[in-house]
């Protein structure tokens, strides 16, 4: 009986529909400018920030100054006359509102999520597409050169921000909070290592998913691409610039997406994806639980032993 009441409350709350973005601190914004422009994102210079933009032209992120890495806060977006009914969820849910932050805006609601992270939702436009986006075929007929020289390639521009990760000390909990706050749904998880999250209006396999460590921390921005061609000339030109460590490339399990990460000088990911699940708004998507050896990739390479410390500070 708890079980149905708490699904039935699920399916009714009120959710965000896309990543507007997020803000990261980093130690260095020269370096963070080398690597994010190398990965293939339009980097605009401030006086104290950087801004990343995918080919769509979106803002999906500020690089903020600061002695470590870790992540200043995330932004949401939701539909027109949803917010004040998500500012009642995250209440129940045991958001916390009178934590002071020097990012709040007069834009929105801002909180504070268990784990700490400073959360912003607000009224603005879907980012998520409507409906799964094309994936380019590398088929090509006979008697046609099917692959071009590395001289005449185009640098590998993403199209978009896919998805991030955040590490928490309990993921059960942080995905509790969520669903009840934010009303995101459980697309699958494995045990309590790591479970993912969609939002119901049509979205990606994963919108925001959560892996378990010590403490909180910002594991990887995930940066979707139209062909798998694209994921590994991106991680080529990564490699050849010098941003050698990583994992990839292969094909997760959970997502279904072709995957190249490459780590960041301070120890996270930036994510080449192609070709993710999608799952359409008014489906009930069947969430399975995985066992950890069988949730991680269908191929590719083994899994670095570094790729799941949190390094943040």
């Amino acid at each position: 009986m708890e079980t149905a009441m708490a699904e039935d409350a699920l399916s009714t709350a009120k959710a965000v529909h896309s990543i507007d973005h997020f803000a990261l601190y980093v130690p260095s914004l020269d370096e963070a400018e080398r690597f994010f422009r190398t990965f293939g994102l339009q980097v605009g210079r401030l006086a104290d920030a950087l801004e990343l933009r995918a080919a769509d032209g979106h803002r999906w992120a500020r690089i903020l100054p600061a002695t470590g890495k870790s992540l200043a806060y995330l932004s949401v977006n939701c539909f027109e006359g949803a917010l004040e009914t998500i500012r009642e969820q995250a209440a129940q849910a045991g958001a916390r509102f009178d934590v002071p932050s020097a990012h709040r805006t007069h834009e929105g609601i801002w909180f504070h999520d268990p784990d700490g992270n400073l959360i912003q939702v607000k009224e603005g436009p879907r980012t998520m597409p409507h409906a799964k986006l094309p994936f380019a075929s590398l088929d090509v007929p006979a008697d046609t050169r099917g692959a071009h020289t590395r001289s005449t390639g185009q640098p590998v521009r993403p199209r978009r921000l896919s998805h991030v990760l955040l590490f928490t000390p309990d993921v059960l909990a942080t995905l509790a909070f969520y669903q009840a706050a934010l009303g995101l749904r459980l697309s699958d998880k494995s045990q309590d290592i790591i479970a993912f999250t969609h939002a119901p209006h049509g979205c990606d396999h994963h919108l925001l998913a959560f892996a378990k460590s010590h403490a909180k921390g910002w594991h990887h921005s995930a940066w979707d691409v139209d062909k798998l061609d694209d994921v590994g000339r991106g991680a080529a030109a990564m490699q050849q610039a010098g941003y050698d460590k990583g994992w990839g490339t292969g094909r997760h399990v959970l997502g279904s997406n072709y995957f190249h990460y490459v780590q960041d000088p301070w120890g996270s990911y930036c994510e080449y994806s192609a070709n993710i699940d999608y799952i359409s708004a008014g489906v009930s998507w069947n969430s399975g639980d995985f066992d950890p050896e069988d949730s991680l990739s269908l191929w590719g390479p083994a899994v670095p032993a570094d790729f799941i410390v949190n390094t943040d500070t």
